[in-house]
């Protein structure tokens, strides 16, 4: 990875008039900033469709994509929809995402796109369902049967239908064909406008950052389809569940309950699993940052209806022999590791054997007790990726004022942090001006927004995942003041090389 920046920014943080960011206009007009600004990078967060609680980490697939995401705009332009059809409608205040209101408003709207669609399909719609139907029919029939059983989780469903038993899924398939046929349309419709932004980013010399949960959600068509994945009982109850355990900041730790891996059978297989859905990540990113790394050396384990983490254990993940795999099978990819937290002396092996750059917070470094913190950027070596903060902690501004005062005193000694610079830039530039090969701001702090820009807080439900950018904001003046630091830092993308000009032969030929 060569010496360069990037922008972390949600695809519903994106303008839009319909409620939420979308892979549409705004969407290139990003892209347009990112190149004006000198980035070569754009860094999302999760991108497939999310369940209760809205985050991206807690997806209903670790395949299908964000029926949300799908621009309403460019399907009218494609003729499946009519202004009518959603332009009139309350999308709800542009600032925030209300998906409530997009549960209600969205969907009718999706499935009079998808009827004109099914009513005369493109010619590469045939081949799209045979491409994906390794998780499309799963993940079209799960979602078909969550609407028919109310939403609820799939634990809860009917016993054949829970346990997969050959008749009532046939039955099923035939009972709910219709309905099969709207989420399969749903995410051709998504994967076409992916792929016309992908390749629109990649003309333009920015490559797009995936971000990998290491868990599935217990409630989602990679368990319902797989379940022989997971440590589960005969009822395919889970056995233990995910989460971390108590720290300084948590009392009872982190419950995220998701089902944990059958690490032994996977690697029986040859971690085929893993494989295909780390393969199909990078169908849609040219990066991929691995989320929650520590556990492919250790997992905290908590027993299944536990109300806290308190009483889980550590135990041994597949450790490198998994990373090994994947390189010999998918060759070798561009991965970024999220190793932050508490690191053992193995995980940090761990990740100098892997090779992959791991993560800098700058806001993890400034301890009251003035401590020479590895997240100081004088400690970096140049194979890391440096952030001023991730969406799962304040922009820089909301920190800095939250901060106690021997933790303000510090940062702002550390980066000679000035009011006419702005602390929000004064910060960026310390991470702009480190070795770090490759260092990545949040769009909020660009834009010197202060704690009503916060992504997500750790361990709780409401007000999560909803900042939006208003239209106009990334605007040129910040997209010069942005270049200019890059230039400053060396850190603009190497120019395009010009084309070769044809030899005289070939114009002889003809082909020039």
């Amino acid at each position: 990875m060569k010496r360069s920046a990037g922008i972390l920014m949600p695809i519903f943080s994106l303008p839009s008039p319909y409620g939420i960011g979308t892979l549409g206009q705004a969407a290139r007009d990003f892209l347009d900033f990112l190149q004006a600004g000198g980035q070569s990078y754009w860094q999302l967060l999760p991108v497939g469709p999310t369940s209760y609680g809205d985050s991206p980490y807690q997806s209903f697939s670790s395949f299908a994509g964000n029926p949300y995401f799908i621009d309403l705009d460019d399907l009218a332009a494609d003729g499946l929809l009519e202004p009518a059809d959603y332009r009139g409608i309350d999308w709800g205040d542009p600032g925030r995402v209300d998906y409530a209101l997009l549960y209600e408003k969205r969907y009718p709207v999706l499935r009079r796109a998808v009827e004109r669609l099914l009513a005369a399909p493109p010619a590469d719609y045939a081949a799209f369902l045979e491409e994906n139907a390794g998780w499309l029919e799963d993940y079209a029939l799960f979602m078909a049967l969550k609407d028919e059983n109310g939403g609820i989780s799939w634990d809860q469903w009917p016993e054949g239908e829970r346990l997969r038993k050959p008749n009532p899924l046939s039955a099923a398939r035939e009972r709910l064909a219709g309905e099969l046929d709207f989420w399969r349309g749903v995410q051709y419709l998504f994967f076409r406008q992916w792929d016309a932004l992908k390749a629109l980013a990649g003309a333009k010399g920015i490559s797009i950052i995936g971000d990998l949960p290491i868990y599935a959600a217990r409630d989602s068509a990679d368990m319902w389809a797989d379940p022989r994945q997971f440590q589960t009982d005969e009822e395919l109850n889970p056995v233990e569940v995910a989460g971390c355990p108590p720290d300084a900041f948590t009392a009872d730790g982190q419950l995220w309950g998701n089902p944990l891996f059958d690490w032994e059978r996977m690697k029986g297989d040859g971690y085929r699993w893993w494989l295909r859905r780390i393969g199909f990540q990078f169908r849609l990113f040219d990066v991929l940052r691995i989320d929650h790394f520590r556990g492919f050396d250790e997992y905290y384990a908590i027993p299944f209806g536990d109300k806290t983490a308190r009483n889980g254990r550590w135990r041994p993940g597949p450790g490198l022999d998994f990373f090994k795999t994947v390189n010999r099978e998918l060759g070798k990819r561009q991965i970024i590791a999220e190793d932050l937290g508490f690191l053992t002396p193995t995980v940090r092996r761990l990740l100098r054997d892997t090779g992959y750059p791991g993560m800098k917070v700058l806001e993890f470094a400034f301890d009251p007790k003035g401590s020479d913190s590895e997240y100081l950027p004088h400690n970096y070596q140049r194979n890391c990726v440096v952030y001023a903060g991730t969406h799962d902690n304040e922009t820089i501004e909301g920190w800095l004022a939250a901060a106690p005062a021997k933790t303000r005193r510090y940062a702002r000694s550390y980066f000679q942090l000035s009011k006419r610079e702005g602390w929000a830039w004064g910060v960026m530039r310390g991470a702009w001006a480190s070795v770090a090969d490759l260092a990545v701001m949040q769009m909020q702090d660009l834009l010197s927004i202060g704690a009503e820009g916060r992504i997500n807080v750790p361990s709780t439900l409401g007000g999560n995942w909803q900042w939006r950018m208003l239209p106009g904001q990334a605007d040129g003046a910040l997209a010069a003041r942005l270049r200019q630091s890059m230039a400053l830092y060396h850190r603009l993308p190497a120019p395009p090389r010009p084309a070769k000009k044809p030899s005289r032969a070939g114009k002889a030929l003809g082909k020039g």
